[in-house]
């Protein structure tokens, strides 16, 4: 019965013009949820999160589990906060230090650099269509007393809406299984700016009765379709006000018919067993890991050359093709993880690894060119050993681990995180990590049917060094953020013509420190909240090659109350966000990635929502108009050079959790 709901909410956000797909959504979920008996768990109005809908018997609120794949564990949350308003988007998480393009489903520019993980292994690249692929550390398992189903439902800039479909249900206390699919379809408000996308997850949990053995795995499925407009061709006239052009369809952009297209397959499980039979003071365990995984990134444009007035612009430069580019780059990996661990009671866990990663990226030719060779693939096997030390004691939580190559490359990785909790409401954090990371294949390799756009190159490990300290308090968050980067790779743009992007990589060869500080408190005062995340960032460098803004600031005023004898919650208010100007990276879509730009500063412009949102039981209807104040502050929004930020609008949606 859950799975035909899931699957008709899908149908119905495939198929449904948009002004009837809010009115079938509620009549399908509704008649599957009206037949259900639901009880709620009462609760004070200073705690409405504990607010539980079950079957009788009630469940507790925390029967109903989310457990990463470190084992940290939440559990399922209905509540209406000022996070949730946070969460409410594409990504489903808070994005603040990321500003999103024009259209739903297209990529971010990165404000907060802090956001950034570092990982020893290479990775295939094209960062700008990371941003919503769902990783190996980003998938939740679950364990439930009941079924839960959650539907997100979302509407777009035109033609086109988001949702997001999950359940998750135990058979048996031992064994769970979830089903999910995101999907979204949005045309834009620009030519050329379609965003079509699918997220498939499929996760099982399962555990013996004595508890000697436990399994997590999951299969994901992903695509990811996007018309590249490469921006408008003429600022002025976005800029000039001209009611003619509030039609933003109106406006000349680069490329008409370009698109970009990635989609990945993985495979995962995680397992351990326990030797001895029963739990003690003492206990050993032998634990495997694999990860199976394949991608490709695609770029096609039928017609090379622009028009900008009259005159053709080969944006990309010369081509080997007169027409019909396409260009296909294919990736897979294979990664096993053996270990060991030895439980002690007192002393905590110590573990010795051993990791296999193997690797194959590849194109369908070698070419031979005046530059030199440029091979079809590259593919490499790494082995390394490593050991981790974890202790779980009264107040104090810490995580050491350090990894070295065994095989002919130069990678190893340090990592150390300690966790002090004062008590329930107040903790203190530190990390420190060292890491020496193989680049990514991108800087490597990359074959295009644009002359300037192959290359092979053999690029030195990136050095990383980063220090964190993060205090979590009932007055304030705070976390300071140092990072050392030796050898950093970037791509800049070496055309001379300013219509043109001719990017390639490079390596930097002196060191960059970076520095960020963020706090985030929130005051309340009767029924009012004003909620603030500011952060500062500070680059040393010789030359502009690591840019952010120096100052990113959110800032929330709302009010909440309950109506209607208690049975809505209501939040509204206003969110203002806002950063300095900086030399924003520029985005190139041949290869889904931001480059280096010093020519256009970016920023000093306010971004003002107005939302009103609601907690009716366990569903939360949001409604929000975005960046209401874009037409009193002039066209001087963008999220990179020639790429408009967004303009004014109302969306909505909500976001309905079943507890059968």
């Amino acid at each position: 019965m859950i799975l035909l709901q899931i699957v008709l909410c899908i149908f119905a956000s495939k198929f449904i013009p948009m002004r009837k797909l809010i009115l079938v959504a509620f009549i399908i979920c509704f008649s599957f949820g009206y037949s259900q008996v639901k009880n709620t768990v009462k609760t004070n109005e200073s705690d409405v999160n504990k607010s539980i809908p079950t079957k009788k018997p009630k469940a507790a609120y925390n029967q109903y589990r989310i457990i990463t794949l470190q084992k940290d564990t939440t559990y399922v949350d209905t509540t209406l906060t000022i996070k949730k308003e946070y969460e409410y988007n594409y990504l489903r998480k808070d994005i603040f230090g990321l500003l999103p393009f024009a259209n739903e489903g297209q990529t971010y520019t990165v404000l907060d650099y802090g956001l950034k993980n570092f990982n020893a292994f290479p990775e295939i690249g094209f960062s700008g269509k990371q941003f919503n692929y769902i990783g190996v550390n980003d998938i939740k398992y679950y364990s439930v007393a009941t079924p839960v189903t959650e539907l997100y439902f979302k509407t777009v800039m035109e033609q086109g809406q988001s949702l997001d479909a999950f359940v998750t249900l135990n058979t048996s206390e031992r064994f769970n299984m979830s089903i999910a699919f995101k999907g979204l379809r949005s045309l834009g408000k620009y030519i050329n700016q379609l965003s079509s996308t699918g997220n498939f997850r499929f996760t099982s949990s399962y555990n013996t009765l004595n508890k000697r053995y436990y399994l997590n795995v999951h299969f994901t499925g992903q695509d990811f379709s996007n018309g590249e407009n490469g921006g408008i061709t003429t600022i002025d006239n976005f800029e000039s006000g001209d009611g003619a052009y509030q039609n933003r369809a109106r406006l000349e952009v680069y490329l008409r018919d370009a698109k970009t297209f990635m989609k990945g397959k993985r495979i995962f499980f995680d397992h351990n067993f326990r030797i001895n039979s029963a739990k003690g003071n003492n206990n050993l365990y032998l634990t495997h890991q694999f990860n199976y995984e394949s991608k490709l990134f695609e770029y096609n444009q039928a017609t090379v050359a622009s028009t900008v007035g009259n005159t053709p612009v080969y944006r990309f430069g010369d081509s080997y093709v007169l027409s019909n580019i396409n260009n296909k780059t294919h990736y897979n990996r294979m990664y096993n993880k053996v270990g060991v661990i030895y439980e002690n009671s007192l002393l905590g866990k110590f573990q010795f690894f051993a990791e296999d990663f193997r690797y194959n990226y590849y194109y369908n030719k070698v070419l031979i060119l005046d530059s030199g060779i440029v091979p079809s693939s590259i593919n490499d096997k790494i082995n390394t050993v490593g050991g981790q030390y974890e202790y779980r004691k009264n107040k104090w939580n810490g995580t050491f681990l350090y990894s070295n190559s065994i095989s002919d490359q130069s990678l190893s990785n340090f990592d150390a995180k300690l966790k002090y909790k004062i008590n329930d409401k107040n903790e203190l954090v530190f990390q420190y990590q060292m890491l020496n990371k193989i680049p990514d294949h991108i800087y490597n390799l990359y074959q295009s049917s644009y002359v300037n756009y192959n290359w092979y190159k053999n690029f030195k490990n990136e050095k990383v060094k980063n220090i964190e300290a993060t205090a979590n308090t009932k007055w304030l968050v705070a976390s300071l953020q140092i990072t050392s980067l030796n050898d950093h790779l970037y791509f800049s743009n070496d055309a001379t013509n300013p219509q043109q992007q001719i990017i390639s990589p490079k390596q930097y060869d002196k060191t960059i420190n970076y520095l960020s500080v963020k706090v985030g408190r929130e005051f309340k005062w009767w029924k009012l909240a004003l909620d603030n995340t500011v952060l500062y960032q500070q680059v040393d460098q010789k030359e502009d090659i690591l840019n952010v803004p120096k100052i990113v600031t959110r800032n929330s005023l709302y009010f909440t109350n309950y109506f209607f004898k208690r049975a809505l919650y209501l939040q509204t208010g206003f969110i203002l966000n806002y950063f300095t100007k900086f030399y924003v990276n520029d985005y190139n879509p041949v290869t889904a990635e931001a480059f280096v730009q010093n020519d256009k500063k970016v920023g000093d412009f306010p971004m003002i929502d107005f939302f009103v949102n609601a907690r009716i039981r366990q569903t939360r209807i949001f409604l929000k108009a975005e960046h209401f104040n874009s037409k009193m502050t002039g066209n001087n929004f963008y999220t990179a050079p020639n790429y408009p930020y967004r303009d004014f609008m109302i969306r909505f949606g909500l976001v309905w959790n079943f507890f059968q």
